[in-house]
């Protein structure tokens, strides 16, 4: 676990912007956003794109990153709510995919004591992985 930085909380910041009017509490399609910045500081924002096979918000992120050559991720943060006032811990799928994608970049986290962040590989102790 690690403190977070001026340069985190900014993060935070962007994310709760990525879903301000774009919020959609009676349907849920549009309910998480998520700011993921790069090794180089450039920073890419997704929001969740629900139907039955939807993408989370940090799938979105991390793929406007990639889309845009970037492969060197420092950290990322997932929000919910109107104003983005919750952090949330990323689901299964998305620890997989950044266990795959992201292995060492932070993942800001709410625990009692406050905020702090984690390397995406610790979020998944035993990941899926083939032998290809």
């Amino acid at each position: 676990m690690e403190k977070l930085t001026v340069q985190d909380f900014e993060l935070i910041q962007v994310a709760q912007e990525a879903i301000k009017g774009k919020y959609d509490g009676i349907g849920f399609l549009h309910t998480v956003g998520a700011a993921l910045r790069t090794k180089q500081g450039r920073i890419y924002r997704g929001i969740n794109v629900y139907s039955i096979h939807g993408a989370c918000a940090e799938q979105v992120a991390l793929g406007a990153a990639m889309t845009n050559g970037e492969k060197d991720f420092e950290c990322i943060v997932a929000v919910e709510g109107e104003s983005g006032e919750n952090i949330l811990s990323p689901c299964g799928n998305c620890r997989q995919i950044l266990s795959d994608y992201a292995p060492d970049c932070f993942v800001i986290l709410k625990g009692k004591e406050g905020f702090f962040k984690v390397k995406a590989k610790d979020l998944l102790p035993y990941p899926y992985e083939t032998n290809y």
